[in-house]
């Protein structure tokens, strides 16, 4: 096995969003196929807070590829789908990726936040942790 293939088993294995995909760890999920798992965030931070995960492990936005753009759309996708079937497309929602640890970005594999509110006068927050 190659050092950089090493060195990215190595991290996979340590990543809690690998173990969650791979069911080593808990996770309460709403959505599954074969290429994204959505869960409830341990920490929410409005109503509705879930993580739409890719399955393959992608450190950060910053190391994307042309490769990785239908898998991105897929997961704006299934973000829409699954706030839709939670009831909460009709007040809208926020979607947000924290991107490297400056941008707050806590697990080194990409995820998107949903956020939604259960009325009109809940707030989002603007950070998303």
């Amino acid at each position: 096995m190659a050092m950089a293939d090493q060195t990215l088993t190595k991290a996979m294995n340590k990543c809690i969003f690998c173990q969650i995909v791979a069911d080593e760890s808990p996770a309460t999920k709403e959505f599954e196929d074969d290429d994204v798992i959505v869960i409830h965030t341990i920490k929410p931070s409005a109503p509705l807070h879930l993580l739409v995960i890719p399955k393959r492990h992608i450190a950060a936005l910053t190391v994307v590829t042309n490769d990785d753009v239908p898998l991105l759309g897929k997961m704006l996708l299934v973000a829409n789908t699954v706030a839709a079937q939670m009831g909460f497309a009709g007040l809208g929602y926020k979607l947000a990726m924290n991107v490297g640890v400056g941008g707050g970005q806590v697990v080194p594999h990409i995820h998107l936040h949903v956020l939604g509110k259960k009325s009109a006068s809940d707030s989002l927050e603007s950070r998303v942790k």
